[in-house]
């Protein structure tokens, strides 16, 4: 009994790390700290960001399956790539996944739910707001932050938790694409608002097929697409 404790209070601390691990590794992958292709020798990661090399390999292991790190050779790892055919299929797979769990939820989702997308995108109003005003290191996080908000909600009666964690891996990939856009300054937001509006008028009014496209538009958008 007391062994079987033991163990499970070590796996729960583990499991602490390498989520706070990951955390600051995906960060700085998308804010372009840890550069495509670079990459990422276990002894130089565990200077600079702490844990075992049990520990960071496992978080590696773990942004692997996110698809933003890539192993090389079995043994080694790289940020992965970040091109324009990469662009181009991070935005189909966030089209895909988005639209059918919007559309699922429109189906099941209560009041309770559109309580939550509105909120939602009271959120990203004020942040989009706010990152146009003072573009630093603080707003741009809770920026991003509030844009991963919205697209979980969006989703989040869609009775799939595999759907809702794929598209949360997928928006993850997407995100230094959107950051390089916000610091090249290359983010619409007059568009980006309008298509939040519109977004929002149609989940209010139970309408799927305006719901939907304005999602696309507002995906396309989100990506400089």
């Amino acid at each position: 009994m007391a062994h079987g404790m033991l163990f499970g209070g070590r796996q729960s601390e583990d499991e602490t790390v390498v989520a706070m691990l990951a955390s600051a590794i995906r960060r700085d992958i998308s804010f372009g700290v840890l550069r495509p292709d670079q990459k990422l020798k276990l002894e130089a990661l565990r200077q600079s960001y702490g844990g075992s090399n049990h520990s960071v390999r496992e978080t590696l292991r773990m942004l692997t399956s996110e698809g933003i790190v890539e192993a090389v050779n079995q043994r080694g790892f790289r940020v992965t790539s970040a091109t324009e055919n990469d662009l181009r299929d991070i935005l189909l797979m966030r089209l895909e996944v988005e639209k059918l769990g919007l559309a699922r939820s429109m189906e099941r989702g209560d009041v309770a739910w559109e309580s939550r997308v509105v909120a939602a995108l009271h959120a990203v109003g004020r942040a989009d707001t706010t990152v146009l005003d003072t573009p630093d290191d603080v707003t741009v996080l809770v920026w991003d932050e509030a844009c991963r908000g919205l697209v979980i909600s969006l989703v989040s009666a869609c009775e799939s938790p595999r759907l809702i964690e794929m598209v949360g891996q997928f928006y993850n990939q997407s995100r230094r694409f959107r950051l390089a856009l916000l610091r090249e300054g290359r983010v619409d937001f007059p568009a980006r608002k309008t298509s939040q509006t519109a977004l929002r008028d149609a989940i209010l009014d139970r309408d799927s097929a305006k719901a939907l496209a304005a999602l696309a538009h507002e995906i396309r958008t989100d990506l400089g697409a």
